[in-house]
């Protein structure tokens, strides 16, 4: 019984002795659930909006007001005409667009009524209904403050219309979600366990007696890869286009080149994950769980992020996959062009750029 007790004891001294496991046990648990609780909501927080005033009366001022002021909605931007609407909305960063009609306040002594038009981004469609939905129970709740005491009350009208998705289809945003996470998935996958089953073979040593140069080796090991994933990439959006009605507005050719560069960044992933892990099942672990779930809750596929903490927000730019959802959204969905989607694709490059320069420095570690 003693040497079973002692046998249980030096397992615990191993276990603990293992900061890596350590790490894996009770690190990231706790990650996971600071992630779940703060980015798995639906509430609507400081989402940007626009607004078009063609009156600029008192009326109008107050229901601004009493929207910027309800906590929900923050002004972005003030525009003049609905000419700059198309343009507002490319730029990705305002969800609502509220327009006032002319004469507003007049219409509203002369008539007892007035319109008040609301444009959203139903790319997202979940998140397009919360806006509008909050949105027109503002103005309602404005509506039966202000004039709940007269015989025959004002009548605000909110009439809702939904951009770039009038149908409301969900997988309008599943559809550029399950792209982005199988290319990454699968790209950084295949390659995660390259060099490390270059390691646990033993083969490495021939790679090393080789005349190839470490970025030759790394350039050789991707390049297949590119082909495969360029390949699956290809299947999924026919799939997508075929099966599910997703439309393609803008140029096919912009969105594979897009697609093209976030898998040769993903794959440049897989390469850095494998040249920092020394077995197979460990570069399998870090590429299934260290990138599964943040790509998951932390790139706006499901949640939006607006909605996150700061902390959380700031966290989510450090994700390629939320860059690469805003460009597939905006080429699908809005037909946008480069001159639209320039900073995502600078921003995929650097990360393509700053993933071979670790594996390539990394790599030189190992072969020293």
């Amino acid at each position: 019984m003693k040497a079973f007790i002692g046998f249980i004891i030096k397992e615990f001294r191993h276990i603990f002795r293992d900061y890596r496991t350590m790490v894996i046990l009770f690190g990231m648990p706790f990650v996971q659930i600071l992630i779940f609780g703060f980015a798995i909501t639906t509430d609507i927080k400081d989402a940007n909006i626009a607004i078009l005033d063609q009156s600029h009366d008192q009326e109008t001022r107050q229901i601004i007001q009493k929207l910027v002021s309800s906590g929900y909605f923050k002004l972005a931007s003030s525009i003049k005409n609905e000419n700059e609407i198309p343009e507002v909305f490319k730029q990705g960063n305002i969800k609502l667009v509220v327009i006032f009609e002319k004469n507003f306040a007049s219409n509203l002594e002369k008539d007892h009524k007035a319109n008040i038009q609301l444009l959203a981004d139903a790319s997202d469609p979940n998140t397009a209904k919360l806006l509008t939905s909050y949105a027109s129970n503002i103005i309602s709740d404005y509506q039966r403050e202000m004039y709940r005491e007269l015989r025959l009350p004002y009548q605000l009208n909110p009439e809702v219309k939904m951009l770039y998705n009038e149908e409301m289809k969900s997988v309008y945003m599943f559809v550029p979600g399950i792209i982005t996470i199988l290319l990454m998935l699968i790209s950084a996958m295949m390659t995660s366990i390259s060099i490390a089953r270059e390691k646990e073979l033993g083969t490495m040593e021939i790679l090393l007696a080789s005349p190839l140069k470490p970025l030759q080796i790394i350039i050789g090991k991707v390049i297949p890869y590119v082909f495969i994933s360029f390949m699956i990439a290809i299947i999924i959006l026919t799939l997508g286009v075929t099966v599910f009605g997703m439309p393609i507005i803008g140029s096919l050719a912009l969105l594979l080149t897009e697609s093209l560069l976030f898998i040769i960044m993903a794959l440049s992933l897989g390469i850095f994950i494998s040249t920092v892990s020394k077995t197979q099942q460990v570069a399998m672990m870090i590429s299934m769980f260290a990138l599964m779930l943040p790509t998951i809750l932390l790139s706006g596929f499901i949640f939006p992020i607006e909605n996150m903490p700061l902390p959380l927000q700031l966290f989510s730019n450090l994700m390629p996959p939320r860059w690469f959802i805003i460009i597939i959204k905006d080429i699908m969905l809005k037909g946008s062009g480069i001159e639209y989607i320039w900073k995502e694709t600078l921003i995929l490059v650097g990360f393509a750029v700053l993933f071979i320069f670790l594996s390539l420095k990394k790599f030189k570690i190992r072969l020293a």
